[in-house]
């Protein structure tokens, strides 16, 4: 499916730091951090290896005023938007802002204070920081939770951002962006549609605590990818138990696999089998280790282990490494052959690619 068959729905545009979402702005992949933000130098250096892996916007939590007074030194030294993650406290939130937040993450329901939730968005319109109204299903309110039969259910999860987006609307900001999250996938696609019809937020998807890295992303990609699809989403972050970088990798493949954008190396190989005459997995696991290197520009790089298919998927690939009757790698590149590799050298000589 190409970009333009997919009918995106269109949505108010609000600025984040020096980026624009929602409207016709990119779909943005995010990440949050898993330092403690009070440790600046880890905080940095994790922003920095996330950035460049292709994150372009990061939240970080911020439960602490330690945390908080952290935001200034760590924005100076990272070139994507910030965003502070608070719950419960509208006092850091506001600091938050006053202390360099691009965007603030809240969930009004719980900031139990009409005055601190003015505060909160006196303070954002000040200093031009959005709002991300976060629910998950793991913190609705009681009363919701009630309405539904003590279960929680889409057209609850949907209700709490309707009611906590209000909440905010009546004091006349607008700057807003929601997410609902669960960690049933199906309950997030039905929150997701049934949002999209109430009104023009940009929307942040992602499933939450999805676990590691094989179910998380099998996870994600379902719901993600089933959202934006239907033209639903604006943001996206793969929730994963480990590395964030890891997150960012798998938002940057939801999104090239869907055709919505591409950036850097995407990888094609075979799934071997008695044919295969090149170690296909060892040449992927290296490239995919090196693939930072190739730059951001849009690459497809085809590395099949026979030339039963691997001479057609040479001729669409930028790049190509096909295995021959002779246990040798034939490269191409644009389509065209290039070379003939022995086993020993396909390492060095993806070395000298990405130089």
């Amino acid at each position: 499916m190409k970009q333009e068959q997919i009918k995106r729905k269109k949505t108010r545009i609000v600025k984040i730091g020096d980026k624009y979402i929602g409207g016709d702005n990119p779909i943005l992949v995010q990440s949050m951090t898993n330092t403690k933000t009070s440790d600046t130098k880890a905080t940095i250096d994790q922003i920095k290896r996330v950035e460049e892996a292709g994150c372009e916007i990061i939240r970080v939590s911020t439960p602490d005023m330690e945390s908080v007074k952290a935001l200034e030194k760590i924005k100076n030294k990272i070139s994507i938007p910030l965003v502070a993650d608070i719950h419960f406290e509208w006092k850091l939130a506001v600091e938050s802002i006053n202390y360099g937040a691009d965007k603030i993450r809240i969930n009004p329901g719980n900031i139990d204070s009409q005055e601190g939730i003015e505060k909160i968005v006196e303070t954002s319109k000040k200093n031009d920081v959005s709002i991300r109204v976060g629910i998950n299903s793991g913190s609705l309110p009681k009363d919701i939770i009630k309405k539904y039969d003590d279960k929680v259910t889409p057209e609850g999860m949907a209700e709490a951002a309707l009611r906590s987006i209000k909440i905010l609307e009546d004091l006349d900001f607008w700057d807003i962006v929601v997410s609902v999250k669960s960690t049933d996938v199906l309950a997030t696609i039905k929150c997701h549609e049934i949002l999209s019809k109430k009104g023009d937020w940009p929307i942040h998807l992602g499933i939450t605590e999805s676990g590691r890295a094989m179910s998380g992303i099998i996870k994600s990609s379902i719901g993600i990818g089933d959202l934006l699809l239907k033209g639903i989403g604006d943001t996206i972050r793969v929730s994963l138990t480990g590395d964030p970088v890891e997150e960012v990798k798998a938002g940057w493949e939801i999104l090239k696999s869907t055709k919505i954008r591409e950036r850097g190396l995407s990888i094609i190989s075979c799934p071997t089998c008695a044919r295969t005459s090149i170690p296909v997995e060892d040449i992927c696991k290296y490239l995919e280790d090196v693939a930072d290197k190739f730059g951001e520009d849009p690459k497809k790089f085809a590395v099949m282990g026979c030339i039963v298919n691997g001479l057609g998927e040479a001729k669409q690939a930028d790049l190509a490494l096909v295995g021959n009757e002779n246990d040798e790698a034939l490269f191409f590149k644009d389509g065209e052959y290039v070379q003939t590799i022995k086993p020993e050298k396909i390492r060095s000589f993806i070395d000298e690619l990405v130089k």
